[in-house]
């Protein structure tokens, strides 16, 4: 029998509101909307479901029907989502791998993976609850995607602020200074979010100002002299010539797509990956640990 669904008033539905209309798991919606099974839209890095569409579709399917076995997933175009890294970024550039990059957080790029807008996503998030990164963000939402989670580099996140300045030791002495905030759904306001709830810091009292979307406009906000601190990372403060405070080793990945894989573009920026040149370039810009660089975190 179909679920009985007393649709809400409102016009789009989230993940979250479809998964408990429905009585399915939120990751079920995502295999859903990612195989074209499901009506769905995309706005401000967010999956949302038009409620009359989803009524019509709800209405015209049999008894179980969507529930079944999906259509195959579009083919992914050869892009890389998710957050932007340094590193990474001028290694799909040196390696000449042919793969194009999008970059707006972790959280988008997952969403648009499981959409399969790319072959591949980056992403660095925290959970607080199980004090490890990435591996449940990935389940929770890609479980049914077929991918693997490979490590990228550990990299140094803290405090960046300008040369001659007193800058803060930790968290808790950003009372009082312009701090450049991320955008909502990126790993970096995630972790920073975590960390500032640990350390008892109330974030309705900060002093925020334009939102930055990658690491390098975080740090040149600093640089600018438009925020006195960001939350970015060591290498990217190097690169400014910067001060930075250290607050955090974190993990950054890549969700890549199996198929993809073993492409010639994702071999070709692999196999640069163990490359002397990345090796030495990682060593230069300071703040990467990329020892284990491509070995499988996490299988599908």
């Amino acid at each position: 029998m179909m679920p009985d669904t007393t649709f809400p008033d409102q016009e789009f539905l989230t993940v979250k509101e479809l998964a408990a209309l429905l009585r399915l798991k939120e990751r079920k919606i995502y295999h859903l909307a990612a195989t074209g099974s499901i009506p769905c839209s995309r706005a401000t890095g967010k999956l949302l479901f038009p409620a009359v569409e989803i009524r019509h579709w709800i209405a015209q399917a049999k008894s179980g029907s969507f529930l079944g076995p999906a259509t195959a997933a579009a083919s992914r175009p050869p892009i890389i989502l998710g957050s932007h890294d340094p590193l990474l970024d001028w290694a799909v550039r040196q390696s000449r791998c042919g793969l194009a990059t999008f970059y707006d957080g972790s959280r988008d790029g997952l969403d648009r993976f499981v959409l399969a807008e790319g072959v591949a996503t980056s992403l660095h998030i925290y959970d607080a609850k199980s004090d490890s990164w990435n591996i449940t963000a990935v389940k929770d939402c890609a479980e049914n995607q077929n991918a693997v989670l490979i490590s990228f580099a550990k990299r140094q996140r803290g405090l960046v602020f300008r040369s001659g300045k007193s800058g803060p030791s930790d968290l808790s002495g950003l009372g009082g200074l312009r701090i450049v905030p991320r955008q909502p759904g990126s790993g970096t306001d995630t972790l920073f979010k975590a960390l500032a709830a640990r350390n008892g810091l109330d974030l309705s009292h900060l002093n925020l100002g334009p939102v930055a979307r990658t690491e390098d406009e975080a740090v040149e906000a600093v640089r600018r002299g438009d925020a006195d601190v960001a939350f970015g990372l060591e290498a990217v403060a190097r690169s400014y010539g910067l001060e930075f405070t250290p607050v955090i080793e974190e993990s950054f990945a890549l969700l890549v797509d199996r198929k993809a894989w073993f492409d010639p573009p994702m071999q070709a920026l692999l196999k640069f990956c163990k490359s002397a040149d990345f090796l030495a370039r990682a060593k230069t810009c300071g703040g990467y640990d990329v020892k284990d660089v491509s070995s499988v975190i996490w299988n599908a």
